[in-house]
């Protein structure tokens, strides 16, 4: 639980710094009186009811993956119930996608919104350090994305403890300021939320935008449920992170309702005058915190999409040696500063930015919703299903018009998640689409497998010592690469294994499941290695167990050779992509990470074998 409020609860446990300011005085600004502050607060306190509580923690976190969870594992269990090509799978693949596609747009937007809001406090101690709050945030998030390479194992230690900290210190400046106004506990009727919806519909409507703003994180109880568990989660949001978040947002209506002038910054001036340069410190941590979240998030997204296939392999460097998750991207990394940047550049505040923040958030939450349908049926059983039906589509409408209400904001900052959503999705589909007509292509024209070892055994061509491994992905046909060899080198190695190393849709496979080897004739053995979406794969390992496997193979270092395929990709006389397609494919398969490197090949055992594909 300890561990689960440093990494899970820290987007959503920082939202109390701006959600409440934004909603009364943000869009549409409203007056400070009991009838709007005690509508704000109820629709705050049912939303984090029914989106976080009832849909999360009670029903998505059920929804995992073989303990895994996350927008693509969800995506994943989704198809698993459906016929591979059918146009449902396509339609949901797409929105999956999309949903994935978003969260990179989250993962700007969060650096820059929580720290930028923290660093806001200082205004509020001395009207002399505006100047600097911008220079400032900069400098802290700079100094986050530097860190990165280095890991989060130690610091990592520290999480806990300070959100623990964090929330103890919402709790308990909230409970003071309710203790001295206790007429704003109301709130929790929703009589209240409904009463003001029906007084202000159109104003009611526009302030979803900033109760959503209460909500962001929320997704990431589930995708990081394979860290901790679904217990660790919904305790700790049970016992102490939905009780420190209503007492704080509370509080602060009921510091509004005693003095409407501090609506400017009303988390802050929970505070106490000789508190706030702490709570100002302690703030900027709970942040960095908040931000590592998403960081580390952008990172497993990106290595689950290159092991499903909708993304080119990356460089995956990894930061632990115990801790298999904690990894590190470069490219993505320098990308997330440069783009975080230039928000806090071009926004200037967390009021600004708030308006982008909602879109890509309620999006996101309203795919996750319509994916959920699909699973609904595997989660749960008899009576316990069709209420979990009833509740998802009771969901669905509230998602909808949280998504309504920021889809107004698309020219207010909305207009940047959407834009980053689009792009990331395009390369996506893109990669996805290029690989499997380059796929068919190169089956087009492979000869069968058998069939040719047999032909190879009855009149072999000049042996070699040595092992030779061809790379292939297909487990049927003969790999290109054996074929140039035989057609340039007319050598055949002493014993050939053709490998096929493939992803499953399930997050890890466990060891003894992982290798099936075949012997396909006297000097021809057929590897297949199978990895889970969220591990490494590596040929070394998949030898190395082969050996303990298959008595008769030995793969000595210096006697085994790694054959590959590098394809080159030209113009088809009739394409079967479009020109911007095909030439965005063409730069994503030239600029990925050598094969080499991906799998963990010693380079100096390679020989790659160049051939042209007509797309």
């Amino acid at each position: 639980m300890l561990a689960a409020l440093g990494v899970v609860y820290g987007d959503i446990g920082t939202s109390p710094l701006y959600t409440l300011r934004e909603g009364l005085n943000g869009h549409i600004p409203l007056a400070i009186n009991p009838e709007n502050v005690l509508g704000m607060l109820s629709m705050i306190f049912w939303g984090l009811m029914l989106v976080v509580s009832l849909k999360y923690v009670i029903i998505i976190l059920r929804a995992d993956n073989r303990g895994e969870g996350g927008i693509l594992a969800l995506l994943a269990l989704a198809l698993r119930q459906l016929k591979t090509g059918s146009r449902k799978a396509k339609v949901l693949t797409a929105l999956g996608i999309f949903g994935a596609a978003l969260f990179y747009g989250d993962s700007m937007i969060t650096p820059a919104v929580s720290v930028l809001s923290a660093l806001e406090g200082i205004g509020i101690v001395s009207h002399t350090f505006e100047p600097y709050i911008i220079p400032i945030t900069i400098g802290v998030l700079v100094g986050l994305f530097a860190m990165q390479r280095h890991g989060t194992a130690s610091v990592g230690k520290l999480f806990g403890p300070v959100m623990l900290l964090w929330f103890t210190v919402l709790g308990a400046l909230g409970a003071w300021h309710v203790f001295l106004n206790p007429t704003v506990l109301h709130a929790l009727n929703p009589y209240y939320a409904f009463q003001f919806i029906v007084d202000n519909p159109r104003q009611a409507f526009f302030l979803l935008g900033a109760v959503v703003l209460a909500l962001t994180g929320a997704e990431a109880l589930y995708a990081d449920m394979g860290h901790f568990g679904r217990p660790a989660i919904s305790r700790a949001w049970f016992s102490f992170v939905l009780p420190a978040l209503t007492l704080n947002y509370f509080g602060q209506g009921a510091l509004l309702l005693s003095d409407p002038s501090t609506i400017k910054n009303p988390f802050f001036l929970l505070a106490p005058s000789w508190g706030l340069v702490p709570l100002v410190v302690l703030a900027t941590f709970a942040t960095v915190i908040a931000s590592q979240a998403v960081i580390s998030g952008a990172y497993s997204m990106t290595n689950q999409a290159v092991h499903l296939g909708f993304c080119p392999r990356m460089d995956i460097l990894h930061t632990s040696e115990t801790e298999k998750g904690q990894i590190y991207m470069p490219g993505i990394n320098w990308f997330l500063l440069v783009a975080v940047i230039l928000l806090v550049l071009g926004f200037r505040s967390s009021g600004s930015l708030a308006s982008a923040y909602g879109f890509a958030v309620t999006c996101t939450m309203l795919i996750t919703t319509m994916l959920a349908f699909a699973v609904v049926g595997h989660i749960f059983g008899g009576w316990r299903k069709w209420l979990a039906i009833a509740s998802l589509l009771v969901l669905l409408v509230v998602d909808t018009l949280l998504f309504s209400a920021n889809a107004v904001k698309v020219f207010e900052g909305g207009w940047f998640p959407l834009m980053v959503g689009l792009a990331a999705f395009t390369l996506m589909m893109t990669w996805k689409r290029g690989r499997k007509l380059l796929y068919e292509r190169l089956l087009a024209g492979e000869l069968p497998l058998e069939g040719f070892v047999e032909s190879l055994e009855a009149s072999p061509p000049t042996r070699v010592e040595g092992v030779a491994v061809f790379m292939t992905a297909s487990a049927d046909s003969v790999p290109h690469a054996l074929l140039h060899n035989l057609k340039h080198n007319k050598v055949l190695h002493d014993q050939v294994v053709f490998l096929t190393v493939r992803t499953a849709d399930i997050p890890f496979v466990a060891k003894r499941e992982r290798v099936v080897v075949r012997r396909l004739g006297e000097h021809f053995f057929q590897i297949i290695a199978t990895y889970g979406f969220k591990e490494d794969q590596s040929v070394p390992e998949v030898l190395a167990q082969v050996e303990t496997l298959q008595a008769e193979l030995r793969f000595d270092p210096m006697q085994t050779s790694f054959f590959l395929s590098r394809e080159t990709i030209v113009e088809a006389k009739y394409p079967a992509m479009s020109f911007w397609r095909r030439k965005i494919f063409s730069l994503m398969n030239r600029n990925a990470t050598r094969a080499t490197q991906f799998f963990k090949i010693p380079p100096n055992r390679v020989v790659e074998m160049g051939t042209q594909v007509e797309l």
